[in-house]
């Protein structure tokens, strides 16, 4: 088992050779990989962990190492690109492993029930527990960095006017966020745009921090926050925004999703999805779905294009927003681990384990994995007004506009 598990890294280091790392096993074997001072040392502490390793892949890493059986010293997100390698992405899991992942999906779907289940198992953790570590606007989504030397308030800021562009906002009109978290797009939208919204969540914390925050700036008769299911909204809206919840949908449930945001859409209306997908695998959930986001799915482009097209929305535009999203789950898990005695406080040493292993995970998924952060811009049918260029999503002038000397004509 030793052999089979060091086989398989000496055939990933080939293709990672800048990193350096040590394996250790319980019974005091151990292998370096490379040459000069570790990225990282690596302890499986049994025999036991090991077999889970290689049974189940992400999903026994992340049970040994949550539970202790395996240990990481040094830089984890080093370690976690060797998780992403297409070596170790191919190895097939267990049928028992399988079965486990199977059996977790059928408890954890995004029935009515459900679904605010499994909303409340992530997003009622504690506001006071995502204070630590969101910026002060507490929005929980992709960020958008003009640079990459950004602030994290700057290109969350940024995130939401973009999308307030891409959506050609105006005073006086009317825009539904469909899992709309603390609030921040809308309240920025009001704020900015002077649109008049309605956001829904399912979490209950979410729920009472916008509703008190909408109401400390004033902007209780222009937008409100619902604790409802998207599926029991009721009206039509001029614009419609969906950040960071589509993931959340579940992949049986998508169809219905896209029909109920076409019946919610003024016709001509335009709308925006911004979700995360993933590219070139099948999104399986393992130990993200196991102990993160229950009943959560991934969706490749060409599900969230066609099941667009299939309710009657027309899709114009799509932004690949990757290396945002790395860079924002990068500020994320260092913002996380100024703040690890006090999340430990809060719950306990497993919660803090399994917390670093998904913001770096993820962070690596985005950078050099199969993770993609789309955002979608549709419209209700074909009358929309949407201008012909990209231009109107910018704020700076064009080259052509700023020059100062006009351009020779053939």
């Amino acid at each position: 088992m030793k052999q089979t598990l060091l086989s398989l890294l000496d055939a990933i280091h080939s293709a990672n050779p800048e990193l350096v790392f040590e394996v250790f096993f319980w019974d005091g074997v151990q292998t370096k990989f490379g040459e000069g001072e570790p990225h990282f040392r690596v302890r499986v502490k049994s025999d036991a962990a090991l077999r889970r390793l290689l049974a189940a892949g992400s999903l026994g890493f992340a049970d040994g190492y949550i539970g202790g059986d395996i240990e990481v010293e040094g830089d984890l997100g080093a370690l976690l690109r060797l998780g992403v390698d297409p070596r170790f992405q191919a190895r097939r899991m267990s049928w028992g492993a399988r079965l486990q992942v199977l059996r977790h999906a059928l408890l954890t779907r995004n029935t009515m029930r459900g679904a605010r289940r499994n909303i409340h198992h992530h997003y009622d953790l504690g506001n006071d527990f995502y204070k630590l570590w969101l910026d002060k606007s507490m929005t929980y989504s992709c960020a958008y960095f003009e640079t990459p030397e950004d602030s994290l308030e700057q290109a969350q800021a940024q995130k939401h006017d973009h999308v307030c562009r891409k959506l050609r906002l105006k005073p006086g009109e009317t825009l539904v966020d469909i899992g709309c978290g603390w609030g921040g797009m809308l309240i920025h939208a009001a704020q900015h745009y002077g649109v008049r919204g309605v956001g829904c969540t399912l979490s209950d914390q979410q729920v009472a921090y916008a509703q008190e925050r909408i109401r400390e700036l004033g902007l209780d008769e222009q937008i409100e926050v619902r604790n409802q299911d998207y599926r029991k909204l009721k009206g039509t809206f001029d614009k419609f925004v969906s950040i960071g919840m589509f993931e959340h949908v579940g992949r049986r449930y998508i169809p219905g999703f896209m029909r109920k945001t076409q019946g919610l859409l003024k016709p001509g209306g335009v709308g925006l999805l911004h979700s995360i997908g993933i590219e070139h695998v099948k999104w399986t959930g393992g130990w993200v779905n196991k102990y993160i986001f229950p009943g959560g799915y991934l969706p490749r482009l060409s599900e969230i294009a066609g099941s667009l097209s299939s309710a009657g929305l027309v899709t114009h535009d799509v932004e690949n927003l990757r290396l945002h999203y790395a860079l924002t789950l990068e500020e994320w898990a260092r913002r996380f681990e100024k703040h690890v005695e006090d999340v430990e406080a809060m719950f306990d040493e497993a919660f803090v384990r399994k917390w670093r292993l998904f913001l770096n995970g993820a962070a690596v998924g985005f950078r050099y994995g199969h993770l993609r952060l789309y955002q979608a811009l549709f419209a209700n049918g074909l009358e929309a007004d949407i201008p012909l260029t990209r231009r109107y999503m910018y704020p700076e002038p064009s080259p052509l506009e700023s020059s100062a000397e006009p351009l020779e004509t053939a």
